[in-house]
């Protein structure tokens, strides 16, 4: 799951212009100007990244220079994810994303210089991830090294193999990965409660889909999705750290340059979750030996100006260690080994969770009961200057300390851009700075009702019972 919150970075990572805030807005709507390199537009500029379009085709890039060590993070999302799947495909981009590293027209295994050749040669870090609304491929390499990436990361945009038997091979890898989840009490949990929460949006599926998908699907399937979905005009590309804007430019026009936009729009997910008619309740039972509890609330879509004041919430909740409210009432009294929580930052709908491990002889209801004693208490009484302090201080803090490095400030920035607007990556920290008592107050008010709960329990059972 994505969180923005402040109990638990996201990251760890420096950038220098992006720590500090520098750099000038140009306009969040900004009409495009010339960049000074031939084939692209200047955006818009924020917190010394620089926004750039490439003419010809729609390609998004953003700049991060950072000269501070000779090395490169070079990023491309797809903006598709497992949202962007229906009935018979789920687990589909995933699934893509594997394929994606078996070869492409001109770099590929026979060849001897596909990219995790190439990539093991140079000493690079790469690899790639799929979530919710996006898709990440991504490698940190030196500074000499990255034509030949950006090289090989182009081809496979557009002249990508898609084989049965690497389907097949990679059907057995990712379902591995299925069945660990499937293992794994508090991972089952949070995907059984996501799906009883949302109904009608495809966040009812996880990532990974349903096994009998990934089993299943066709290769012709694999390649419809990646011929919908992989162009230009549906790709951002992020370059973070040793480079000279213009010649990165030139670079990227180099390899991207040719391939043309999306021959017919690229599909809207336009699904709306209808609104929840009362609280909706699971039990999930699994070998295991301590059981845990989940409480999902609606929240609101990933860049609403509430996320901030949720943001904080979650803090004072959960994120300030011995200090949190559910700390003192859950840990403290003995009922529970632990208790956090955390607003996701999807692009659509988004879920408040509360979860905790019981403690040994702590009952279910105990649990519930003072989660729902702690929201209750917040509603009424509201939260205390003090408490929003310490959460902005900590937001503070741990902003300095997760933004350690060019892929760090990468990954979280590739969360924004997959939410919907990357100057959230600045804009974010600025409002969480100005949240007040009275918005918390207000939030917690908004969302966190009954009627748009859903409350798991996972009661672990002895082996011989599932058998």
């Amino acid at each position: 799951m994505k969180w923005i919150n402040l109990s638990q970075p996201l990251r760890a990572w420096p950038l220098g212009c992006v720590i500090g805030i520098c750099g000038v807005l140009l306009g969040s709507h900004a009409v495009a100007a010339s960049s000074g390199t031939p084939g692209f537009s200047l955006v818009k500029s924020l917190g010394g990244i620089d926004e750039y379009r490439l003419d010809s085709n729609g390609l998004q890039v953003l700049l991060m220079p950072d000269h501070s060590a000779p090395v490169v993070s070079f990023n491309v999302i797809y903006r598709v994810g497992s949202r962007n799947e229906v009935t018979g495909t789920t687990g589909a981009t995933h699934l893509l994303e594997h394929l994606m590293f078996k070869g492409s027209e001109h770099y590929n295994p026979p060849a001897g210089n596909d990219i995790k050749v190439y990539l093991e040669k140079v000493g690079g870090e790469y690899n790639a991830t799929t979530f919710l609304d996006r898709t990440h491929y991504f490698a940190t390499v030196g500074r000499d090294a990255l034509d030949g990436y950006v090289a090989i990361e182009a081809d496979r945009m557009r002249n990508l193999w898609l084989h049965e038997s690497d389907r097949q091979s990679e059907m057995t890898v990712v379902r591995n990965e299925f069945e660990r989840g499937k293992n794994d009490p508090q991972s089952l949990l949070f995907e059984e409660v996501t799906a009883a929460a949302y109904q009608a949006l495809p966040y009812h599926h996880s990532t990974i889909g349903w096994r009998s998908d990934i089993e299943n699907v066709p290769i012709e399937k694999l390649r419809e999705f990646y011929d919908t979905f992989y162009w230009p005009d549906n790709a951002t590309i992020i370059v973070a750290g040793d480079i000279e804007p213009q010649a990165m430019l030139a670079m990227i026009r180099k390899y991207y340059g040719a391939y043309p936009q999306a021959p017919h729009p690229i599909p809207v997910m336009y699904t709306q979750e209808p609104e929840q008619t009362g609280a909706r309740r699971i039990i999930v039972k699994k070998p295991g030996e301590l059981g845990s509890i989940a409480i999902a609330h609606k929240t609101t879509n990933g860049l609403s100006p509430d996320q901030p004041a949720l943001a904080v919430l979650d803090s004072i909740l959960g994120g300030e260690g011995k200090d949190s409210r559910l700390y003192r009432a859950l840990v403290d009294k003995g009922i529970a080994l632990s208790a956090s929580a955390q607003t996701t930052t999807y692009r659509d709908l988004n879920l408040h969770f509360m979860s905790a491990d019981l403690a040994p002889n702590a009952t279910h209801e105990q649990v519930e009961k003072a989660f729902l004693e702690q929201i209750e208490l917040i509603k009424a009484q509201g939260v205390t200057s003090e408490e929003v302090e310490r959460a902005r201080h900590k937001y503070r803090a741990d902003r300095a300390y997760r933004l350690d490095g060019t892929m760090s400030v990468v990954y979280e920035l590739n969360e924004w851009v997959a939410t919907g607007d990357w100057t959230q990556f600045v804009r974010f920290a600025d409002a969480v700075q100005k949240v007040t008592p009275a918005d918390v107050q207000r939030v917690a008010k908004t969302y966190l009702n009954e009627d748009q709960s859903t409350t798991g329990w996972f009661v672990p059972v002895a082996q011989s019972k599932q058998e």
